[in-house]
């Protein structure tokens, strides 16, 4: 029996979805929500980056002494304004911030599409923000890792020199812990990253991690769903390193279930999830990760995470 595609559903509906992103700079947040850009495509997924509503430039903050981290840094009100017209289908008028040079560019026109990300220091800061999200995201690299991908990042892309990225860090620290990392207690899924148990150095060379992906009990069940990894295919093909452990822990006293993955699967574990998904969800096609003979446990962490957003996507719907 041919099932439509549920996303033609979405493309249909007048319900504008949004997914909040959190976590400092340079901690991984696009990564995670890449399936989703995948599955779904540019013409119906939009992306806010909330650097946008700095409310001083770089020599700004540089003459106040504040950091970008600290909401006096940024149009929270504005953007607070932004998102409920957003979220009503209504375009904006969007700030434009350059990150090459520090300044702000003309504001562009902002239409939102059928799924809108947002990403950035404080998508999930304020209770009039978290009101409009359906899904809360919260990057959380441990510090070290964080830190080696920032001076990559920065040296690379930005060209400071490495004093100049560790000084930042530094004095970024404090405001970290004060402004952004709190609000992890409001994310409904929480991806911490730390280096591989078979290695540090398979971070650098082939993005391989040890990913906790930290989740919130689903309060809706559609049918009865199901993720299953296929145990013949892990244990027949795969001539790599793989961990998978579950355990629970709390958050701000929620209970969270942990899901630790570390090392890389055959690309044909997760081929058979992703059909998986497909089959339960019916959006299709799912093929995030085509004519890969590997996958990262980051990798299966994002196809974990677009399962649950699609289906909390099908229960607004419902």
């Amino acid at each position: 029996m041919h099932h439509p595609n549920f996303k033609d559903a979405i493309a249909a509906s007048p319900y504008i979805f949004i997914i909040g992103v959190a976590g400092d700079s340079g901690s991984g947040k696009t990564t995670f929500t890449q399936g989703i850009r995948s599955i779904f495509g540019d013409e119906m997924v939009s992306t806010i980056t909330l650097d946008d509503y700095h409310s001083l430039d770089r020599a700004g903050r540089k003459e106040q002494g504040i950091t970008a981290l600290d909401p006096r840094a940024n149009r929270l009100d504005q953007f607070e304004k932004d998102i409920t017209l957003l979220k009503r289908g209504i375009p904006i008028e969007k700030p434009v911030y350059n990150h090459d040079t520090g300044t702000f560019g003309p504001p562009v026109i902002f239409h939102p599409k059928k799924i809108l990300i947002l990403e950035g220091l404080h998508p999930l800061f304020t209770p009039a923000i978290r009101s409009h999200l359906d899904f809360s995201l919260f990057a959380d690299p441990v510090q070290e890792v964080k830190y080696d991908w920032k001076i990559r990042r920065d040296m690379g892309k930005r060209g400071y020199t490495r004093e100049q990225v560790t000084k930042e860090i530094a004095e970024r620290e404090p405001d970290y812990q004060t402004y952004i990392a709190p609000q992890k207690e409001f994310a409904e899924a929480v991806i911490g990253i730390d280096y591989s148990e078979y290695g540090r150095q398979l971070g650098l060379q082939r993005n391989v991690y040890r990913i906790t992906l930290s989740q919130s009990k689903m309060k809706q069940k559609i049918e009865n769903i199901d993720l299953s990894l296929d145990l013949y295919s892990i244990l027949s093909i795969s001539q790599r390193n793989f961990s998978l452990k579950f355990g629970s822990s709390e958050h701000n006293g929620h209970k969270m279930g942990d899901l630790i993955m570390d090392g890389e699967l055959s690309g044909h574990v997760v081929k058979k999830l992703e059909q998986s998904i497909e089959h339960q969800t019916r959006v299709h096609p799912i093929s995030i990760f085509k004519d890969r003979p590997y996958v990262t446990a980051g990798d299966l962490a994002q196809l974990i995470l677009c399962w649950r957003i699609i289906h909390r996507r099908i229960f607004r719907e419902t």
